[in-house]
């Protein structure tokens, strides 16, 4: 572990020599903890805004872009066009990526901030929150998180191994993630053989027994937290066909006279697919289905229902809901009933929560977030956050691209008007040096993988990818990735933190 002694000693200088660094002509020197969606954005805005700063960017895995690669379903390849951008950021020469740097275990939050003008915390949200009902952990049943990760090949979630041998799987949430994993458990295997899906995933899904997936919301069709393009690809994907309750419709085509426009055309086109007689083309298509998908509504999870050999889930006990209030503020009340669904797959997927990485960072543990005005972080000078972090896991890419440039936008200001330095603590050096320090220190354990060894594994990616028909065949663990990147340079592999 790199530890305060080995990197920063004899670097210190008093606070005096900061005073006013900027004005007399100092880089500004921004450091960015997380390479997702946020903090490329973030990074993007500083360097496009501010001709002078540098930006160094912390990742704690060996590869870039966060979610973009774990998060996005393997068939949305669009979606991950983003990452063209990001790259260009990364290889802007006022930008550097250092993968494999754990903040928070080999370089604290307190030291970078010592070390640069300003740290912007964008690691994102990389937890999975609790269903908090008896029986949820049975096996068999899996956060939406960790099942898209095991498909999409983060390392964390390499061992799961779901079980898809039974007929039925209740995915517990009706927004994006929760159709991008109704989606691929019903996807033809034709389909999903041409996306960047891990092998292993690929061949576990095509022996899948799943034949029928449950989307369960608490909350009625006017309140479904989806996107109209989620939706539409689910109306249409091939081999599938829809059925869902009329008796849930109820009411609903009057309801939709006060709401407003997106939302309309959201439960309209959700009307269509549950309600509405298909035409002859669809209705053939309908037929020959073999699979079934429906969104239930009304219905929270009271327990995961045990096998009788209490070792794995058996199905899922459902409490039936009705509504109090109108509109998207309208609140799910419990009427005593409950209901049974057999099931042997239960995916959670009601959203993921971030966690404090350093114990020096405020943290507010009930919202899950570092709180914040602005992006800047309370009550500690010079420490910004953005993404999720900073709201809570709301909203899709182009929300975090508007969010991150607020971020920056109040980081900025605050270097604008010579803030910043006045407050901190600092090395006699800038980030270029701090990377010195941190690749000189091998023996500890830790070495910084550049954006340009990145491309070095990407290429084996890719070139295994096309050699079997697909965009990238990715490197499952931290260990093949960096003994992947050695190797193109004949070293010997270092240690890792997975």
């Amino acid at each position: 572990m790199i530890g305060q002694k080995l990197l920063f000693s004899g670097l210190r200088t008093s606070a005096s020599r900061w005073i006013n660094r900027l004005n007399e002509g100092e880089t500004p020197k921004v450091c960015i903890v997380g390479s997702g969606p946020a903090g490329f954005y973030t990074a993007h805005h500083v360097i496009k805004a501010r001709q002078d700063a540098e930006v160094d960017i912390y990742e704690r895995l060996p590869v870039p872009f966060g979610l973009v690669r774990f998060g996005v379903a393997p068939d949305h390849p669009e979606v991950k066009n983003v990452i063209n951008t990001f790259t260009q950021t990364a290889k802007h020469s006022r930008c550097n990526f250092y993968g494999n740097i754990n903040v928070g275990k080999d370089v604290s939050v307190e030291e970078l901030q010592q070390a640069y003008h300003a740290v912007v915390l964008s690691y994102g949200a990389e937890d999975n929150r609790k269903m908090g009902i008896p029986g949820e952990d049975l096996a068999g049943v899996y956060s939406a998180k960790d099942f898209v990760g095991w498909y999409n090949g983060l390392p964390s979630c390499q061992k799961l191994n779901p079980d898809l041998s039974c007929d039925t799987a209740v995915i517990l949430g009706q927004g994006n993630v929760a159709l991008d994993v109704a989606r691929i458990l019903l996807s033809p295997i034709n389909i999903l053989k041409k996306t960047d899906i891990t092998q292993p995933a690929l061949e576990a899904l095509e022996k899948s027994q799943v034949r029928r997936v449950l989307i369960v919301g608490r909350r009625g069709p006017i309140q479904i937290a989806c996107t109209i393009k989620e939706l539409r690809e689910m109306a249409k994907l091939p081999g599938t066909r829809p059925e869902m309750l009329a008796a849930d419709f109820d009411g609903i085509t009057e309801a939709l006279k006060n709401v407003p426009r997106p939302r309309k055309r959201l439960t309209e086109l959700l009307l269509k697919t549950a309600l509405e007689v298909p035409n002859e083309e669809e209705q053939e298509r309908r037929s020959k289905a073999s699979r079934v998908w429906a969104f239930q509504f009304f219905r929270s999870p009271v327990e995961v229902l045990a096998s009788p050999d209490k070792t794995r889930t058996a199905g899922i006990r459902l409490a039936v809901n009705r509504l109090e209030g109108s509109g998207e503020r309208a609140q799910a009340v419990l009427t005593g009933e409950l209901e049974d669904v057999p099931c042997g797959l239960i995916i959670s997927s009601i959203g993921y929560k971030s966690t404090l990485i350093d114990p020096s960072v405020p943290f507010d543990s009930h919202k899950a977030i570092v709180p914040n005005i602005n992006g800047r972080v309370q009550q500690v000078a010079g420490l910004y956050c953005s993404g999720w972090l900073k709201t809570g896991p709301t909203g899709v890419i182009a929300t975090t691209m508007n969010n991150s440039f607020d971020t920056a936008k109040s980081l900025l200001d605050d270097m604008q008007a010579a803030g910043i330095p006045m407050e901190f603590q600092g090395f006699d050096c800038g980030s270029k040096l701090l990377y010195v320090e941190i690749t000189c220190f091998v023996s500890t354990g830790v070495k910084p993988v550049l954006f340009s060894d990145w491309e070095k594994i990407d290429s084996v990616e890719t070139s295994k990818g096309e050699a079997i028909g697909k965009p990238r065949e990715k490197i499952l663990t931290v260990q093949e990735m960096l003994q992947t990147w050695f190797r193109k340079f004949n070293m010997t592999c270092c240690m890792y933190h997975y």
